[in-house]
């Protein structure tokens, strides 16, 4: 049996592809898909190619950079919203940084900007990898600012 890593109801992130560093992560064993908040989600043709233009986060969050980004390695699903609702949204790949580890991870694209997490990690992403202890949190972030300063000290000395 592999070895599951403990994470916390939720937690901080980075996104090497996306630019993000320390993005607030809920951990959702309740929710299937992931999802990350956007806004101007939209399909495109652009040269005969279909892609899908989002800009990540909004203006009110702290990160956002006003980007754009676009990819044509993308797919439709549908997805129950918060709300119980089916709705069809577009998914797309990126990595993501958890505990000193890259994983490939899978979001649906979504308006979060009521929400108070911009990401939703389900548990399609957390199967065979994590357990959840929801008494905890930000775990990899703790880890990972441990690191930090243990190297910080070693330059220092």
């Amino acid at each position: 049996m592999k070895n599951k890593i403990t994470i916390g109801r939720k937690d901080k992130a980075n996104f090497p592809e996306l630019g993000l560093k320390n993005l607030d992560i809920k951990i959702d064993t309740g929710a299937y898909t992931s999802a990350i908040h956007c806004h101007k989600i939209e399909e495109k043709e652009e040269d005969g190619k279909k892609m899908v233009v989002f800009t990540l986060l909004d203006p009110s969050h702290d990160q956002y950079q006003h980007k754009e980004f676009s990819t044509e390695n993308y797919s439709e699903k549908r997805v129950k919203n918060s709300f119980g609702s089916s709705e069809k949204r577009f998914v797309v790949r990126t990595d993501i940084m958890l505990f000193g580890h890259k994983h490939n991870i899978e979001f649906s694209l979504s308006e979060r900007g009521e929400m108070r997490f911009p990401i939703l990690i389900g548990r399609r992403f957390l199967m065979g990898k994590f357990i959840v202890d929801s008494a905890k949190y930000d775990l990899s972030y703790k880890i990972k600012q441990k690191i930090l300063l243990t190297k910080l000290k070693n330059k220092s000395q």
